[in-house]
This record gives C-alpha cells, sequence and structure tokens, in this order.
C-alpha cells in the first residue's frame, strides 16, 4: 500500500539537515518511496491513502538507546532515598519480578514511548524474551539485550543460565524484521572480568549480535575498579575484550580523554541518559568532547525507576543544559546537535543507521508527526530549538514505523490502554504488600 503525506513541515535529519516548509512524503510499503517540497507531482495524484498534515511537523521517529522498560513498575518508589536501590528494589526484583511483571512493565512502557514519538528503544533487563514480544506486538523496533549478572537475579543463578537465556532469545528473534537480540552484562562491578571476557568470546562467535552495558557510570564503579584491579572501568573492561565495535555502552560520565580515544577507537557507541544521571546526583557525561572525537553519542532515557519519563522531548533539554553548565557557555550542545543525537545519532550507536534516522527515499518508514499548532511552537524562528525546549510528549499526534500507523490522532492502536493500566496498578499493589511503607520515607 502507498500513503502519500502532504502538505507537512518535513525535517528530515540527512546529510545536509533538508528541511521543507511545505513538502511531502510517498510512503511505498515499509519504506520511504520519495519526498520533496512544494505542490504534489501530478503523477501522485491517484495515490490511494491521501493525508493532510495541515502544516505540521514530519521527522524521523525518535531513538531510546538505553532502557529498561519493564522497570516502569519501579517508578516514584523511594524516590528520596538514597540507598533505595539495596532497600528496596533488588529485594522486590528477586523475590517479584516474573515475566508476567516484566511483560506487564513493558507493555506501560511502549506506550508511553509510542506517545511520545520514540519509535525504536535498546533495552536490556531479566527475562528479556518479554520485552521482545511485546515491542514486536505493539509495533516498535527495539534491540533488546538479556541482562548477565554474577548474583541471583530474577532469571538466573549463574552465568551459564544467564548465556543460556541469551541463546533463546536469539532464537526466538532470528530474521525478524523489527526486533534483534542483543547480549547485556549488567555492568564491570556486577559482572567481574571473567563475565566480560565471556562476553567478548561469545560476541566472537556472534558477529551480528551487539553487546550493551553499564560503563564508567558512577565514582563508586571507579573505586571498585581501583580498589580490586588497581585500574579504572573502561581500561578494565579494554582488558578483557569486552570492547567490541558496535557495542552499545550507557552512561561513561567518568572518563578521562585519553579513555576517550579508546573508546573511539573500539567504535563503541554511547547511550547519554543525562536526566537520570543527574537525578543520581552522579554528574554529567562530557558528551560534547566525545562527539568532538567522532564519537555517535545517543540520547536516552535510563530505565522508568532512574528518569522517571520514557520519551525522548524530556531529555533534550536536560542533555543541552547540562553540557552548558560544563562548558560554561550558552554554545554547547545547540539544539541541532540534540535533535542529531535523538535521531540520526542514535540510529548510528544502535547500528541501525542505513536503515531508519533519516527522512530519506530507500529509508524505512519510522515517522513522527508533531502538531505544530500548539503555543509553545510559536513563533517558530528555530524548530530544532522549539523541539528541544519547548515541545512535549502531548504533541505529538502520529506514529508510523515500518510503513505501519501505530499511533493515530494520539491513540496507540495495537495495545489495551486499560488493561495495561489495570495490570500494572495490580503489580504496584503486589509490591507494596511486600514492604514496609514506613521505610520509604527519607532519612
Amino acid at each position: 500500500m502507498q500513503t502519500l503525506i502532504y502538505n507537512a513541515h518535513v525535517l528530515t535529519m540527512d546529510d545536509k539537515r533538508t528541511e521543507h516548509l511545505n513538502g511531502w512524503i510517498l510512503i511505498d510499503g515499509q519504506r520511504i518511496k520519495n519526498l520533496g517540497a512544494g505542490p504534489v507531482p501530478d503523477a501522485l495524484n491517484d495515490i490511494g491513502v491521501r493525508i493532510d498534515a495541515s502544516g505540521d511537523l514530519l521527522m524521523p521517529g525518535m531513538i531510546n538507546t538505553h532502557c529498561h522498560m519493564a522497570m516502569t513498575v519501579f517508578r516514584g518508589l523511594g524516590e528520596d532515598v538514597d540507598d533505595r536501590l539495596f532497600r528496596y528494589i533488588l529485594p522486590l526484583e528477586r523475590e517479584a519480578v516474573t515475566p508476567a511483571v516484566v511483560r506487564t512493565g513493558s507493555e506501560l512502557a511502549a506506550l508511553e514511548m509510542i506517545m511520545g514519538g520514540v519509535t525504536t528503544v535498546a533495552d536490556m533487563y531479566w527475562f528479556e524474551q518479554e520485552v521482545g514480544r511485546v515491542i514486536d506486538q505493539c509495533g516498535m523496533r527495539g534491540v533488546v539485550g538479556q541482562s548477565l549478572a554474577n548474583f541471583t537475579t530474577p532469571d538466573h543463578d549463574s552465568i551459564e543460565e544467564g548465556l543460556n537465556l541469551v541463546d533463546a532469545l536469539l532464537d526466538e528473534f532470528a530474521g525478524h524484521d523489527r526486533v534483534s537480540a542483543s547480549i547485556a552484562p549488567h555492568a564491570p562491578y556486577s559482572t567481574g572480568p571473567k563475565v566480560m571476557e565471556q562476553v567478548a568470546r561469545f560476541a566472537d562467535d556472534h558477529q551480528d549480535v551487539r553487546i550493551q552495558m553499564h560503563l564508567a557510570e558512577m565514582k563508586s564503579e571507579v573505586e571498585w575498579c581501583a580498589e580490586h584491579f588497581d585500574s579504572r572501568p573502561i581500561a578494565l573492561a579494554d582488558a578483557t575484550g569486552i570492547l567490541k565495535p558496535g557495542a552499545i555502552m550507557a552512561h561513561c560520565l567518568e572518563v578521562t580523554t585519553d579513555e576517550m580515544d579508546v573508546l573511539k577507537k573500539r567504535g563503541i557507541g554511547i547511550a547519554h541518559n543525562a536526566r537520570s544521571n543527574a537525578k543520581a546526583g552522579r554528574g554529567i557525561a562530557p558528551i560534547e568532547a566525545m562527539r568532538k572525537r567522532g564519537i555517535p553519542c545517543g540520547l536516552a532515557t535510563d530505565g522508568p525507576m532512574s528518569g522517571n519519563t520514557l520519551d525522548i522531548f524530556s531529555q533534550m533539554a536536560p542533555a543541552s543544559m547540562f553540557a552548558k553548565l560544563l562548558g560554561q557557555s550558552r554554545a554547547s550542545m545547540p539544539a541541532r546537535d540534540i535533535i542529531d543525537m535523538a535521531t540520526r545519532e542514535g540510529a548510528r550507536v544502535l547500528g541501525l543507521s542505513d536503515q531508519i534516522g533519516t527522512l530519506e527515499v530507500g529509508k524505512k518508514a519510522d515517522i513522527v508527526r508533531v502538531a505544530l499548532t500548539s503555543p509553545r511552537f510559536k513563533p517558530l524562528y528555530d524548530v530544532y530549538a522549539s523541539l528541544v525546549f519547548a515541545a512535549l510528549p502531548t504533541d505529538v499526534t502520529d506514529v508510523m514505523v515500518d510503513g505501519n500507523w501505530i499511533l493515530r490522532d494520539g491513540d496507540v492502536l495495537h495495545m489495551d490502554r486499560a488493561k495495561i493500566m489495570h495490570n500494572v496498578d495490580q503489580v504496584a499493589e503486589t509490591f507494596l504488600r511486600k514492604i514496609d511503607l514506613g521505610n520509604l520515607k527519607a532519612n
């Protein structure tokens, strides 16, 4: 089926950052067949499905390069408690996280992301097959990573069991057009060098499987590496061979200039979680310096326990403003660079830039429509600045992935919103019965 969308403000994000103030896009099946500016060519007048965008913005689908979707079920729990991870989250994960809980949390996450214009997500968590199934069924695109850790987790007691889950994930999504499996060791401190070496060997044997991992995220990680191995996180990871080309490393706050050169040399992509990093009081990642070295950096929400929101709009302004604070200059991380990170550069991080990230002929039709009728968009001097500093996820009206609508006029098409909300409330009630509410107050 062919679909023509016209009378649109088209933000292509191609190499020239072409912008059509009065543009049109022709979609044929899963891909963009043609696009341009001005009146629709006469040859396209007989296209069956024609949509008048009424001057709204069409932009590439936004890409969330690091998430833990299922953790929506922990959102808002013990927010102001410094040790909430060890007091609440880890015990609840071990006792109460099941495949059904992961599915419920992932459905809520997908619902939120779709409504906010996110078309692609890189996720890592336990029972990741459930996450992949949710992404498949709701129509999104995803890189799903089975997490591994050397402690007892909700879905494995040993690394061997964890690797078996990775194999099962690979088998289930082999050849899938929108969902690809990956391997996701949690972090250096939660796996150790031996596990990272195992993962590196696994990646050598599975060249098409990406690695996802938290790296150089916090000072305690730096201290752990120094105490146990007289090393730093990036050096330790590099020594194990896990820094493979195309690996996705989340956070990377504690990074020296020399370590940036290592990341560049190894072909690493960075998932930048500005909002969750700041909320945890961990600092500001030197994204501008890494990007200047040619290291691709995408925007990310982190898990909803850490960053709360799962739309990319909520990450844009913090990513820019924190970089400006770090650089002590208003010129640091301009709005156009932030939109790059949300689209084309995020695609590079996930190794999907040949398919998505820009609106170009031959690319997959992953398209977001943003209503420009809100007072927030007036006057519209600079669409990039308006998207970064003013837009909200509620400005998204329609979302297409692979040429198929998954959001129309604000309604998610392939998900039962009421049922999802009910199921999440049920999980929350179960969690509350398992904890002492009095301990949720900040000390």
